[in-house]
């Protein structure tokens, strides 16, 4: 049996100011997703460094607003009404991914328009930098101790104490199974399908399949929000109501970009 290491959410506590590791989190996802950006640059014209640079800001913005005002409406809207300056306070977690994509994705289309690329052609190159993020973000609420899965007597379980039982309770530990299979296999996944050059909108279609199938997968082992439950058969949550359109649209993408581009290669050349 595992034991979880109670690992002080704090980081750097210099007495004025404190530096959560869930924040710390975020900065490694973007200096990672920087890298790994610059480096699919070097084969990917007309992107470069710079425009690397410039378009991870557009997705800071729309990461942090997306994700916060997502998590926001999506799962515990009464709580924030209530007390809306808790909205600010990111560092006790509560981001949903679901409205972070919404605002990345608004973000990459703003930027398109800026340096003349389609929505496609940009969503196709931020696709392998995306699980970066959820990798180190789902690492982020384990050390938060926060989105823990069912209680199971499976060898697979962590003992955690459980301060609403007060007690010690083995429960799966969700935060480390997303961080593997939506961070590190999504990761692989995307950088080996992107490896050859693909029709726009694929790439980005089989990051949406491969997320939405992912979470869809954890749900059954991770326990709903407190403030939702099950919303129907005593199974379904919020994230599979959201993930499934995800893999229905990803698919239809996938279709849609590769019949596009085999049309396109035998319609007739004007002269």
């Amino acid at each position: 049996m595992w034991h979880y290491p109670q690992i002080d959410p704090v980081a750097l506590d210099l007495g004025f100011f404190k530096i959560h590791w869930y924040g710390l989190m975020y900065l490694f996802a973007f200096l990672l997703g920087w890298a790994y950006g610059v480096y699919r640059a070097r084969s990917r014209p007309p992107w470069n460094s710079e425009r690397v640079g410039d378009l991870l800001f557009y997705i800071a913005l729309g990461v942090i607003l997306g994700g916060r005002l997502g998590y926001v409406l999506f799962y515990d809207l009464a709580v924030y009404l209530q007390d809306p300056m808790a909205i600010f306070q990111v560092w006790h977690g509560g981001m949903s991914f679901h409205g972070g994509l919404i605002g990345v994705t608004i973000a990459m289309w703003l930027y398109g328009r800026k340096i003349g690329l389609s929505l496609l052609q940009v969503s196709d190159f931020v696709a392998p930098l995306i699980p970066i993020g959820l990798l180190t973000g789902r690492i982020g609420n384990f050390i938060n101790s926060e989105l823990w899965g069912k209680v199971t007597d499976s060898p697979l379980g962590m003992a955690v104490y459980d301060p609403e039982l007060q007690q010690v309770v083995t429960k799966y530990p969700t935060q480390l199974l997303e961080a593997l299979l939506e961070g590190l296999v999504l990761f692989i996944i995307l950088a080996l399908f992107s490896r050859k050059a693909r029709p726009a909108g694929s790439v980005a279609g089989v990051f949406l399949i491969g997320y939405g199938v992912f979470r869809f997968i954890v749900e059954f082992y991770r326990m709903p929000d407190v403030q939702l439950g099950y919303l129907a058969w005593g199974w379904l949550t919020m994230g599979q109501v959201l993930s499934a359109p995800m893999i229905l649209i990803g698919a239809g993408l996938v279709i849609w970009s590769y019949r596009r581009a085999a049309t396109a290669s035998v319609a007739p050349h004007k002269a």
